[in-house]
């Protein structure tokens, strides 16, 4: 039964929380008359002595005493005796436990906000340096369009612009206090709940008792954002262990993030992508796991919420680590500008650009434009050229109205170029949109959503 009721190996992290809400809830107490002064400032005193032990490392955390609430509260009460025994008047474990949980996570998310903006800065930073090295634009992984890298990049700085968004919706729904809500009805004591809540930094107390103390849809509520947000490092990492294939050779990283083999002395290994890559899954799987524990439970407590803290840990873990992986190989990535200019003009990738010229200077219907270009695909298929290689003839040929000026839109320089509708790859328009980025989601706090510093 100890083996598996006791959490303490779990919950210990949440320390610092359980005593910031242990002197919230003492001070309330003394200001309410419910506590007297003298056992208020013992109670204080001891609390803060606990602190400095877990901070030495001296701390002796029990596993016979099941949690980290009951491990701080019997050191209080070897400290400072009776007064101990008085700090949990009008409180419970349950609305206790809600109340270190909420602040944790929402610890949490400040910490996963600002490793997500360290993420977008550097990706901005290589899109503005790139904002003119074409590379080529896929669909099915097969060469499209030209476009450019700093444009490709830009586009994982606007996912994460949303991931902060969920962020801040995340905590600012969170940011409700269940202290004060005691078991489960509330208490009789004449507590002050909105003096708790302030001093905690939580926004108002929870409005039902029984909510407050049962519900963890702030924990999925993080856990959904981390699973998101562990899909977009995912895809990332996907492209970054396809570009520095030798196939692909687009991109290089720092000998840091990269590793050899043990057999082949030649080999340079994308591991911490690979590993960022594969690390979603834990996130994923700890949504679904604390779903699971939920999905059946009748109000208010249950024993199998203790099983929602773990989940939790172990996503911002993997997730702060997969982070931190991400943004160091993208600071320190080098980018072949000349290999991947090379395969932007391969697979017939200005196709569209020859069918719009046809729209827009012959006045052909796009689907006939569209008919046209497909056969001078297949013309130059069969001459194992590229577009940009069949003569003036064998335009005409398909379109008897072609004229030279067609040539000028069939480079990859020229497409991405004249790609200058909002949110197009033009070089220009990417330079804008990397000074736009800055200014939405690094100059301020309030360019997250709201997040509070």
């Amino acid at each position: 039964m100890q083996e598996i009721n006791a959490s303490i190996d779990v919950d210990r992290r949440l320390a610092s929380q359980d005593i910031a809400g242990s002197k919230a809830h003492c001070r309330m107490l003394v200001a309410t008359g419910i506590l007297s002064a003298a056992d208020g400032k013992a109670i204080e005193t001891g609390l803060d002595a606990i602190v400095a032990e877990i901070a030495a490392g001296t701390f002796e955390f029990s596993r016979e005493l099941e949690d980290i609430h009951m491990n701080i509260e019997s050191r209080l009460a070897e400290r400072i005796g009776e007064p101990a025994k008085r700090l949990h008047t009008a409180r419970s474990r349950n609305d206790q436990v809600a109340t270190d949980f909420r602040l944790w996570v929402r610890d949490a998310l400040d910490t996963l906000d600002g490793q997500a903006k360290a993420l977008q800065a550097a990706m901005i930073e290589q899109a503005d340096r790139h904002a003119g090295t074409v590379m080529p634009g896929f669909t099915h992984l097969q060469t499209a369009q030209p476009v450019t890298l700093g444009h490709h990049l830009l586009a994982y700085v606007e996912m994460l612009g949303r991931d902060r968004g969920r962020i801040a919706d995340c905590r600012a729904r969170l940011n409700e206090c269940p202290l004060g809500a005691a078991a489960l009805a509330g208490t009789s004591f004449p507590i002050d709940r909105e003096m708790t809540a302030t001093a905690l930094g939580f926004d108002r107390p929870c409005a039902n008792s029984m909510d407050a103390v049962s519900d963890r849809d702030f924990a999925l509520e993080y856990l959904a954002t981390a699973a998101i947000l562990a899909v977009h490092l995912s895809r990332l990492a996907e492209e970054i262990v396809i570009w520095c294939s030798e196939p692909f050779a687009f991109a290089r990283l720092s000998d840091a993030f990269s590793t050899g083999s043990s057999i082949m002395p030649q080999k340079r290994n994308p591991d911490a992508a690979e590993l960022v890559r594969a690390k979603v899954g834990r996130v994923i799987g700890q949504l679904n796991t604390l779903l699971i524990v939920l999905k059946g439970l009748p109000l208010t407590y249950a024993k199998d919420m203790q099983e929602d803290k773990e989940a939790v840990f172990d996503a911002a873990d993997t997730l702060t680590l997969s982070l931190a992986a991400m943004t160091g190989m993208i600071e320190g990535a080098r980018f072949n500008a000349e290999r991947m200019h090379e395969a932007a003009g391969r697979g017939f990738a200005t196709a569209t650009d020859l069918a719009d010229w046809l729209v827009r200077v012959l006045g052909l219907p796009f689907r006939e434009a569209h008919h046209v270009t497909g056969r001078l695909v297949k013309r130059a298929e069969t001459r194992g050229c590229g577009i940009e290689d069949l003569s003036l003839d064998d335009m005409r040929a398909e379109a008897p109205g072609i004229t030279a000026d067609v040539f000028a839109v069939l480079g990859v320089e020229n497409s991405v170029k004249s790609r200058t509708s909002l949110g197009g790859t033009a070089p220009d328009a990417v330079r804008r949109a990397a000074t736009e980025a800055r200014r939405r989601f690094l100059a301020t706090a309030e360019a997250t959503g709201g997040i509070k510093p």
